[in-house]
């Protein structure tokens, strides 16, 4: 089911405001509620009693935060900000009337890119929204909203368009996905299968097991930090070919959390896992890894070139003395002004996104670095010089 002025190339339920749908004993109203996407619809729950009880929210309404009204701006023809002032008004009109016991249900929390400040909490009510999200203050003005919600917005991620057009077109059933990227392959198949297909080897392991040991050319991202968002970010094309090496026993989680993004293209995964490639002879890499407390006897500031791969704000609070910001969304434009004969340590906050920069940057045949096991939390607790100054020349210009 979609909402109003949504269009799609397969049978659907095109909802009209107000709507209602009769499931069993309650019923779903439909709230259209655009701004994030002219079709961004909420889905109210009233109860056999007649209650409101629950508003299934979507990318409309998060816990901390609302959806960002830049992804849609194309398609709907309006800026961001023409977007934003509808979203200001559905918020009022749809949601803020509603009672403050009705529970919230968002289609995202802490870590997506639909919005710049959601929390980590999963549920909520109207009333602690109405009381503690910003843009939702009772004395809020449309300018103030539009100002806000807009300011700080990062690039969207390059899949969320190839996404679109999925949800437009459709795509393979989730089951024939599973069953496709559960296939266990064998290590004496798997490098033949990466040649034949032009498959990306997607290594989820925990960053600090990677570092050991991985297959060559594989990309880490670790399926226990923000997994989704960065396959989505770094990826990028949905359409890609994948081969997963898992900690054993994530198979099924890792398929089922890219297939929410849209990435089902998945060949199937390394049977026994990373260690079963080892037994069987093949060649594997690893990371140069030290602690922060070699890092601090080894660094020489204002000599070493030292990699931050933060966010701007993170470096812009705190950061090791002349260090250099490089996000990590940004590694594609970046990694082509790293000189290969030069040394550079290499770190983030703990060491998860700098795992995944050092995996990039040594496929792409860069192994003249170090990272930093613990990242910027472990380098604090040492004695190395550290500043809240940024130095312009240290900042990316597309920054």
């Amino acid at each position: 089911m979609y909402g109003p002025n949504a269009t799609c190339e397969f049978e659907c339920i095109s909802a009209k405001d107000g709507q209602l749908f009769q499931v069993g004993d309650v019923t779903f109203k439909v709230l259209h509620t655009p701004g994030h996407t002219m079709e961004s619809t909420c889905f109210l729950l009233i109860d056999e009693k007649g209650q409101e009880h629950a508003l299934f929210s979507g990318d409309t309404l998060f816990i901390g935060d609302v959806g960002r009204p830049d992804l849609a701006q194309k398609a709907a023809s309006m800026s961001q900000e023409q977007l934003a002032a509808t979203l200001f008004h559905s918020l009022r009109t749809k949601v803020m009337t509603l009672p403050d016991d009705v529970i919230v249900y968002p289609a995202h929390g802490a870590g997506s890119a639909c919005g710049k400040n959601m929390s980590k909490e999963t549920v909520s009510t109207i009333g602690n929204q109405k009381q503690f999200n910003y843009a939702l203050r009772a004395n809020m003005t449309e300018a103030e909203f539009v100002k806000e919600v807009t300011e700080g917005l990062l690039p969207p991620p390059a899949y969320f368009g190839m996404n679109v057009a999925m949800n437009k077109k459709g795509y393979e059933s989730f089951d024939h996905v599973f069953e496709q990227g559960m296939k266990a392959i064998e290590a004496s198949d798997f490098e033949m299968l990466v040649e034949a297909t032009g498959a990306l080897i997607l290594d989820t392991r925990d960053n600090n097991e990677f570092a050991k040991g991985f297959i060559p050319q594989s990309i880490n991202i670790g399926i226990n930090g923000d997994f989704a968002p960065w396959v989505g970010a770094l990826i990028g094309n949905v359409n890609q070919p994948l081969l997963l090496v898992t900690a054993l026993g994530q198979e099924a989680e890792t398929i089922t959390r890219l297939t929410r993004v849209g990435f089902d293209h998945i060949i199937g995964h390394l049977n026994g896992g990373f260690e079963a490639w080892k037994e069987a002879g093949f060649e594997i890499e690893t990371i140069h890894r030290i602690s922060a407390e070699t890092f601090a006897s080894e660094v020489k500031i204002g000599e070493s070139k030292v990699i931050d791969v933060r966010k701007l704000s993170e470096y812009q609070a705190e950061h090791v003395e002349d260090a250099f910001i490089r996000p990590l969304a940004e590694i594609n434009e970046w990694i082509k002004d790293i000189d290969p004969s030069t040394h550079f340590y290499l770190h983030c906050a703990g060491g998860y996104r700098s795992m995944i920069a050092a995996s990039i940057l040594q496929s792409r045949g860069y192994h003249h670095f170090t990272e930093i096991a613990g990242g910027f939390n472990a380098i604090a607790q040492t004695n190395i010089p550290k500043t809240d100054f940024v130095c312009q020349s240290k900042v990316l210009s597309s920054n």
